[in-house]
């Protein structure tokens, strides 16, 4: 297996500190007093600096080099951290995305204008001291120094990444008075030594006024995997013996033995009566637990560790999960047939591990929404400005688990959603003023799990759906019959329609009819459904309800003439039997009548042209998107289903009625029912007989 570019792998880490960037570039423009937020970007910034120049980005290291410049002065209290340099900023990352992205089509005239809006956002004073200026060394007792002692230990390997630990030293050196003492000790005999490896590290007294965050600044690119101890060495003078057992370079024991070979100062202080023989007994006890207390070992937090796996691997590995569900379930099947007691338990042991195997593997897939609600903080904020409206974005349930191909295929859905809510959805202020509300807008995004699905919410406080216009657009499109009734979810569900827009005018931002009827067939072809409520002058939610996985599903596995199916058990209400009196009555109007409510119900042995002769008791298996409800009527129920999803070829791209197929235990296929269709299918079919 060929290892991966290391360009590609910059990229890959390049996208995280861009984000982390954006973040904390978006955070500091609601607190720009938050030193930590400033730091945070400075950190991004130089490593994103020395990690392209090592990767032969350059132009994409000296545009860093000087958004850090910016950001160092800020750090040191030279420059302000406003609302204009931040969004300078924000253009800056872009275009420092394009350079690393596609540097072939960066414009060096691009860069050149932002840099000069950054020099205008921080200030003509500032602007001066822009360029690094050559460190000096600091004398030990200027005005707010500080002293460190630094143990330095690099990996055996520092030296295969790039790395030159000589011009960390050199580096660190600059920024004070230092003095560098090298540990030999671990060098190897001439013959054994190998040139890749560092065998030597360092112990360094530094003097400087710029703090532990400028040293460890310095070893930002290897600090996750060296030996780094920096402690702050207190304004006193100490004894060697002291210094040596603080620093641990010598047992505290070696050092009693050492000064037991002098004549002891406490047997001195009592033979010239400086001090009782019971005050030195008392001192000498308290020395003793001094040096047991700097003995005991310091109890550190354990470590998470963790690995960067590419997305392609993990696909495979799930792959391989699937078909080893698929052999469990035939292993099962062929138990179930033997009398051999040795050949069932192993298979329920089979079963348990590869259930065990299936939620880990499927676990390792999920990645917290928090990731793509994240990516939607700067979307609102230029869109509010474009649009001249003030508008909060809030969310919760960060924390909720989706699948990682979820997530990935859901930003685009969002993105139009979220557009459509500010754009057509908030007022702006003055006429939020007028309506009695705030002046700025709310944009709520939550996420929630519920069973075996997420429900994901966008949320407005404007004006609402005007079911009106809607109305009359509709019949105007001829999507409605005019003077038809419908409900309000049907109504709203046009606006999915094609080309459907009640915007009067066209913008950047919408008006077109471009885009929501994109967000719903993405939205179903993730086996999801979309919801729409709305209230009149008080806002409009948007309601996704997703599968959490798009690999393996619960199902209900059910018989229709000699074909087996499966039925999505998360869309499933209930099941109940069909009496025969009851398939005699609605041959001709199939409806089923459900706790005193009307359910349209599909026979699916006509859908499906079975020949084979009726069953006596046949099953409806009631299934629900919203709150439209659809019977399916099948021959018989034959229990729940692990079910891998296999998709179905390009022949069958024109088939409505299946979404996928899977893979039963005894090799035989059953096909998966795509149930938005069918419900969609029965409701066409209830408003059909309604209008015989």
């Amino acid at each position: 297996m060929t290892s991966p570019d290391p360009r590609d792998v910059f990229r890959q880490e390049a996208q995280e500190l861009l984000e982390q960037l954006e973040q904390a570039l978006l955070d500091l423009e609601v607190t720009p007093e938050d030193g930590e937020l400033v730091s945070s970007a400075f950190r991004a910034l130089h490593t994103l600096k020395g990690s392209g120049a090592m990767f032969g980005f350059e132009a994409a290291a000296r545009f860093a080099h000087g958004l850090e410049n910016a950001f160092d002065l800020v750090r040191k209290g030279k420059a302000a951290a406003s609302g204009a340099l931040i969004g300078v900023t924000l253009a800056a990352k872009d275009h420092l995305r394009q350079l690393i992205e596609h540097p072939e089509e960066a414009r060096s005239e691009e860069a050149d204008l932002i840099l000069a809006d950054l020099a205008e956002a921080i200030g003509p004073n500032a602007a001066g001291d822009a360029s690094p200026a050559p460190t000096k060394a600091v004398s030990a007792d200027a005005a707010g120094t500080a002293t460190y002692r630094i143990h330095i230990r690099f990996p055996d390997n520092v030296m295969d990444n790039g790395t030159n630990p000589l011009l960390l030293i050199g580096e660190l050196q600059g920024l004070g008075t230092c003095t560098v003492c090298p540990l030999t000790s671990r060098i190897p005999c001439l013959d054994d030594i190998d040139a890749t490896t560092c065998y030597v590290g360092w112990d360094v007294v530094l003097t400087t006024d710029r703090g532990r965050t400028a040293i460890e600044e310095v070893f930002l690119f290897v600090l996750d995997d060296m030996e780094l101890r920096i402690e702050k060495v207190e304004e006193t003078t100490k004894r060697l013996g002291e210094i040596l057992v603080e620093r641990g370079d010598t047992p505290p024991d070696a050092v009693v033995t050492a000064l037991s070979r002098q004549y002891r100062l406490g047997e001195i202080l009592v033979e010239d009566g400086a001090a009782s023989k019971e005050r030195v007994a008392s001192a000498l006890a308290e020395q003793r637990h001094m040096m047991a207390a700097a003995q005991a070992p310091q109890k550190t937090a354990p470590q998470q560790a963790s690995i960067r796996v590419p997305a392609e691997r993990l696909d495979n590995l799930m792959d391989r999960v699937g078909e080893l569900v698929i052999a469990q379930a035939r292993l099962h099947e062929i138990a179930a047939a033997s009398q051999d007691v040795a050949l069932k338990v192993v298979a329920e042991e089979i079963e348990r591990l590869s259930s065990e195997l299936r939620d880990n593997t499927m676990g390792i897939r999920m990645v917290p929404i928090g990731s793509l609600f994240g990516r939607f903080r700067r979307l609102v904020r230029d869109l509010s400005q474009e649009l001249g409206k003030e508008v909060q974005l809030l969310t919760s349930g960060e924390e909720t688990e989706l699948d990682k191909t979820m997530i990935e295929r859901l930003n685009d859905p969002m993105i139009h959603l979220i557009r459509n809510s500010i754009d057509h959805g908030l007022e702006r202020p003055e006429g939020r003023r007028e309506s009695g509300k705030a002046t700025d807008g709310r944009v709520e995004l939550s996420a929630v799990h519920s069973g075996a699905q997420v429900i994901i919410g966008i949320r407005d406080d404007g004006r609402g759906l005007d079911r009106t216009r809607i109305r009359a657009r509709a019949e105007e499109m001829g999507y409605l019959a005019p003077g038809a009734k419908v409900s309000d979810n049907e109504l709203f569900q046009v606006i999915f329609q094609p080309g459907f827009s009640t915007s009067r005018e066209v913008t950047n931002v919408s008006g077109r009819g471009v885009g929501m009827d994109v967000v719903k067939r993405t939205i179903e072809a993730l086996r999801g459904t979309i919801e729409i409520a709305s209230s009149e002058g008080t806002g409009t939610e948007i309601t996704l309800k997703l599968p959490l996985t798009l690999a393996i599903i619960d199902g209900l596995l059910v018989r229709v003439g000699l074909g087996r199916y499966v039925i999505p058990l998360s869309m499933i209400e209930e099941c109940v039997e069909l009496s025969a009196e009851q398939n005699r009555r609605s041959k001709n109007r199939n409806f089923l009548s459900i706790r005193g409510e009307l359910v349209p119900f599909l026979r699916l042995r006509n859908m499906f042209d079975v020949t084979a002769p009726d069953e006596p008791f046949p099953k409806v298996v009631i299934v629900s998107a919203g709150d439209l409800r659809v019977g399916l009527l099948v021959d018989q129920i034959i229990g729940d289903h692990q079910t891998v999803i296999k998709t179905l070829t390009k022949l069958h791209a024109d088939v409505e009625t299946f979404s996928g197929a899977t893979i039963l235990g005894d090799g035989s296929v059953a096909l998966i029912l795509d149930i938005d269709r069918l419900i969609e299918f029965g409701r066409l079919q209830e408003e059909r007989l309604k209008a015989s």
